[in-house]
């Protein structure tokens, strides 16, 4: 079993954040946004958010060869439960937190990754998430040691999975700012913020955009949403007062103008985002979409620049979606590649967890107070 790391300051500070019940205490409240009002019947971010929930919940675990739950479910998942507390829906709430109810019949859980991977160790978001929103020490338990697993013996202050893919940007340092959100020790806050400027030091190139690695020449589309995401969490939940906070903003800011540039009429963008010859594709889109109706709701970004941006974005997204909550036009999971070929010829999936996890971030996002 992962063995947590705990203090009883940090045991103390963690349940400061709750009120009676188990919910999240609030901070100041997000301002409603006119862009984000009026929208058409079937871009209702209260209706395609119970679409891909009901949708979620009625799915089985995906699970790798060896029973590991990946990480397109964790994504989901942690969306799921955002929309449900977003919205203040008790009974969803319990129909999630039910769903994971296996993870702790045994100490030997075969749910749980194990292996010391970027992938796996994202999993401790969900546990964490939990936690935030219903409370359960078990959660808080098992989501502070997979966040002290991810750091076990870091080389130059970076974890030892630091292998210079965008996608980190959204595996770890998700779980290290949900630690921080459910503790308030600064390690981790630390770990997010350290990890994702160096990141942004080393890959982002001048157009605010970022190649899928270092041998990847290619302006992957939900390479570059993974990285979009993963900002917006942090910065969401970082101290402004924090060493890397003007770092990350400014990187955030200079993406955020870069991806306003090659968006699609449709309000999509598109696999290779810079290539108006690739197709259009839903996962990159709903990161990215997720990323500014953030910043325009935090006053990050000014809602006269992006707020339009953004809105067509949600309403492009909402039209590939189906009266089931099923999401097209998926990338399938993608390895780096050495050619732009290889990235035009990915396959399309329908219902990918890849692409049903940012609509739910989206309607979480939408509805937040």
């Amino acid at each position: 079993m992962y063995k947590p790391i705990f203090s009883a300051l940090t045991v103390s500070v963690g349940v400061l954040l709750f009120n009676g019940g188990g919910t999240t205490a609030k901070s100041a409240t997000l301002p409603d946004i006119a862009s984000f009002q009026n929208l058409p019947p079937n871009a209702d971010p209260r209706i395609i958010g119970e679409k891909i929930t009901t949708n979620f919940l009625a799915r089985p675990h995906a699970v790798n060869r060896t029973g590991y739950i990946i990480y397109p479910e964790v994504c989901v998942a942690y969306g799921s439960l955002r929309y449900a507390d977003a919205i203040g829906d008790a009974a969803l709430k319990d129909k999630l937190v039910h769903r994971y109810d296996d993870l702790f019949p045994t100490e030997g859980n075969r749910l749980i990754p194990r292996d010391n991977h970027v992938d796996s160790h994202v999993f401790g978001t969900v546990p964490l998430e939990i936690y935030l929103v219903n409370g359960g020490q078990k959660y808080l338990d098992l989501g502070t040691g997979i966040a002290d697993a991810q750091w076990v013996n870091p080389t130059n202050g970076l974890t030892r999975e630091t292998r210079w893919w965008v996608d980190d940007m959204f595996m770890i340092s998700a779980v290290q700012i949900q630690a921080y959100r459910a503790t308030k020790d600064v390690k981790y806050a630390d770990h997010a913020a350290n990890e994702m400027a160096a990141y942004l030091d080393k890959m982002q190139t001048t157009n605010g955009l970022f190649y899928h690695g270092p041998n990847a020449p290619f302006y992957w589309g939900r390479g570059n949403g993974w990285f979009a995401a993963g900002m917006a969490e942090v910065l969401s939940s970082l101290p402004p007062d924090h060493s890397q906070y003007a770092r990350i903003m400014a990187g955030y800011k200079k993406m955020m103008a870069g991806l306003k540039q090659y968006q699609a009429p449709s309000g999509l963008w598109r696999q290779l985002i810079d290539d108006d010859q690739s197709w259009e594709e839903t996962s990159g889109t709903g990161m990215f979409t997720y990323a500014m109706i953030t910043g325009v709701r935090h006053g990050w970004l000014s809602e006269a620049e992006y707020g339009d941006c953004a809105r067509r974005g949600w309403i492009g997204l909402c039209g590939h979606i189906n009266d089931n909550g099923t999401v097209r036009d998926i990338c399938v999971g993608t390895n780096v590649g050495t050619s732009r070929q290889y990235y035009l010829d990915r396959a399309r999936q329908v219902g990918d967890f890849h692409g049903q996890a940012p609509v739910a971030w989206c309607a979480a996002a939408l509805l937040a107070k």
